[in-house]
């Protein structure tokens, strides 16, 4: 059994998380001629826990693809998708600094939900696992939204702000799992790799 995982992700707060839980990991990432982005696209009428799940799940199926392409040694591949909806309106990554005020005026003074779908595999067997949070945000002044996209944060990031940093000061209630909200909910994951006989951190 190996004592590592592939994460096949590219964002620093699933790999903080990890660090965090004591998993060692090496990082499986796209090649340049993998169209990443085109995996992502919302189908028509597509339910956000729906579309989360589906996403995870085409990631995993390209990153098994990689690994075996690759000729790497064989070991788990954790793959995640993090979305924000707000009733059936589904907030990925915004576009550009505009993109990303829209999405904040949308989601100021309201309640969403932060959904995290996550999925592994190591040889033919398969696990996937979906963490559900709420997120209230007090209501937005256009000075505020203006600053916080200005800092640079918002860019990046589902729904346009990142729970660990300067949107903390906007966020009223959380009801869920932060990490989870992060990018990559620490119960689940560890469940999952509990599960694929990774042997982990002894608090596991």
């Amino acid at each position: 059994m190996s004592d590592f995982i592939y994460l096949a992700s590219q964002s620093p707060r699933r790999r903080q998380v990890l660090e965090q839980m004591g998993v060692r990991f090496e990082l499986l990432l796209p090649d340049a001629d993998e169209d990443a982005e085109a995996i992502e696209a919302v189908l028509p009428g597509e339910a956000p826990a729906t579309y989360v799940k589906r996403v995870t799940g085409l990631k995993l199926d390209a990153a098994v693809a990689r690994l075996k392409r690759r000729g790497l040694p064989p070991a788990p591949i954790l793959c995640c998708d993090t979305t924000v909806a707000l009733g059936r309106t589904i907030y990925g990554k915004p576009v550009d600094e505009r993109d990303a005020r829209r999405m904040l005026r949308e989601l100021s003074g309201t309640t969403h939900r932060v959904l995290t779908a996550i999925a592994a595999q190591h040889g033919r067997k398969r696990l996937a696992a979906l963490s559900d949070s709420r997120v209230t945000f007090a209501a937005l002044t256009p000075v505020q939204i203006r600053a916080y996209v200005a800092s640079g944060e918002p860019l990046g990031k589902a729904g346009a702000y990142a729970v660990q940093g300067r949107a903390a000061l906007f966020i009223s209630r959380l009801r869920g799992s932060y990490s989870g909200i992060m990018g990559l909910p620490m119960f689940e994951t560890a469940q999952l790799l509990r599960a694929l006989g990774l042997p982990c951190n002894k608090t596991f």
